[in-house]
């Protein structure tokens, strides 16, 4: 296992996760930025109005089915998870507190990428022959870039990604931490989790979306609640953590070893890594979770994929970044294992911070285990058309995944996730870039009067067309 381990880790740093793969992300987003005519900096207030402001707000065109709340939810319960704690704190203690600025960068491309892959999959979603609405990138890439094979190979892809980053590291997160904080055995927890597991897949979609709608606000506030406790406490480091994120993001720092340009180099490519992991734009994931969302136009859905990484990781990874930052135990010595670092950092700040760290794990990772069990059905069913029957091995399997990867090495567990990350994203990617047009056109549309609601929000045949002119 261990040398196994070695080699996927061999080949995410010096091919899948080296600096083709970095330039390739920052390349997408900065052209995306450009399409969409600095889609962020010029709309920002409507970007607002129609994700933040309309949680409270009831609109007549969602009366039933996945309402734009709901997927995003969903999708965020694929993300918001482990990668907001262990992740970053992976992240800062591997890479050093420059990571944190390369995570930042990779947000804000990360969101234009993210709104233009949400759009796409709103404009090419299709209905099967029970009725429901599906979509995602395998849809886009076999409609709008006409090449089959290449769907395929993302599909395939994204279902063997999510036994890492659904099952595998949440699991492994979530009894690790159960382990640390109480001492309870990770086979015990692994089955309970296993267990709780099964019982919401077995209810399909609604309970999916019913559970991760709950869990998203409820976790999300118990988290960033207890951060800022933290963060008051600790409010003259602040100044400081924000000065070495920024000193170390461009002349390295220690803890990466090695010369000043390698520690750079390093702490980009962690923190875009990291970053990606945890916002997941450019994978082509949450797409698959907006495409069903009952919505007047699919730019409109797209900006939910704008909040959804700006929540993810300019407030949530940040947060976490500056806890431990704060705390000075990053650096500590003997070095703290990352899965306790955060938890080390809230405990040290007040009595019983641990526990709270513990739970908010816990909830991410288990919301995160269901919503990407979700995402690899779907890539199932599309590989897989005419046989449900794959669909029951896929769950099964998966289901058998949650339970085996808590006994694994925390190494082999994030390297085998970040292969099939980069894997997944890159055909991705590429119909970002052939799709650009369709991206433009849709925007355009869009933002000439983005207050009209449209009536229809099943056929958007009349935006696809426009490629053609």
């Amino acid at each position: 296992m261990k040398l196994l381990s070695d080699l996927i880790q061999a080949l995410n740093t010096n091919v899948i996760w080296g600096t083709p793969m970095v330039v390739l992300i920052l390349a997408t987003g900065i052209f995306l930025t450009i399409i969409t005519k600095g889609l962020l900096f010029r709309h920002s207030d409507i970007i607002t109005t129609y994700t933040i402001k309309s949680l409270f707000q009831k609109n007549p065109l969602y009366k039933d089915g996945t309402t734009p709340f709901q997927a995003v939810c969903t999708a965020l319960a694929a993300t918001v998870g482990t990668g907001n704690i262990v992740g970053v704190a992976l992240a800062v203690s591997t890479g050093g507190p420059g990571a944190l600025f390369w995570m930042w960068i990779s947000s804000l491309v990360g969101m234009v990428i993210k709104y233009s892959e949400v759009t796409l999959s709103v404009a090419y979603r299709v209905k099967k022959h029970h009725g429901k609405t599906t979509g995602g990138p395998m849809y886009y890439i076999e409609n709008g870039c006409g090449a089959k094979w290449l769907a395929i190979v993302f599909a395939t892809f994204a279902c063997i990604a999510s036994f890492g980053i659904g099952a595998g590291v949440q699991s492994h997160a979530l009894t690790n931490s159960l382990y640390s904080s109480s001492h309870v055995p990770s086979w015990i927890s692994g089955a309970v989790v296993t267990l709780l597991t099964a019982l919401v897949l077995s209810g399909g979609v609604r309970r999916i979306s019913s559970t991760v709608e709950i869990l998203v606000p409820f976790m999300s506030l118990l988290y960033i609640g207890g951060a800022l406790l933290v963060l008051v406490q600790n409010i003259t480091e602040i100044p400081h953590a924000f000065a070495d994120i920024f000193c170390h993001a461009f002349t390295g720092t220690a803890a990466t070893g090695g010369f000043v340009g390698a520690g750079v180099q390093h702490a980009c490519r962690i923190g875009i890594s990291r970053g990606v992991f945890t916002h997941e734009a450019g994978m082509g994931s949450a797409p698959i979770a907006h495409a069903p969302a009952h919505t007047d136009h699919p730019a409109r859905q797209g900006l939910w994929g704008v909040f959804e990484v700006f929540f993810d990781s300019l407030v949530m990874c940040t947060i976490t970044g500056l806890v431990i930052l704060t705390s000075g135990l990053w650096y500590a010595e003997p070095k703290i294992p990352e899965t306790s670092l955060c938890a080390a950092a809230f405990e040290q700040s007040f009595s019983g911070g641990q526990y709270l760290v513990t739970v908010c794990l816990v909830l991410f990772a288990f919301a995160t285990v269901i919503a990407w069990y979700y995402y690899g059905e779907k890539c199932v069913e599309y590989i897989f058309p005419k046989h449900r029957t794959a669909v029951g091995i896929y769950r099964f399997i998966y289901i058998g995944t949650v339970f085996t990867a808590s006994l694994l090495r925390l190494d082999f567990v994030w390297a085998f996730t970040d292969l099939f990350n980069g894997l997944m994203a890159l055909p991705n990617l590429i119909a970002l870039f052939v799709l650009s047009p369709v991206i433009r056109r849709l925007t355009d549309n869009f933002f000439k009067d983005p207050h009209r609601l449209r009536a229809d929000d099943e056929n958007f045949s009349r935006f696809l067309l426009l490629k053609k002119r």
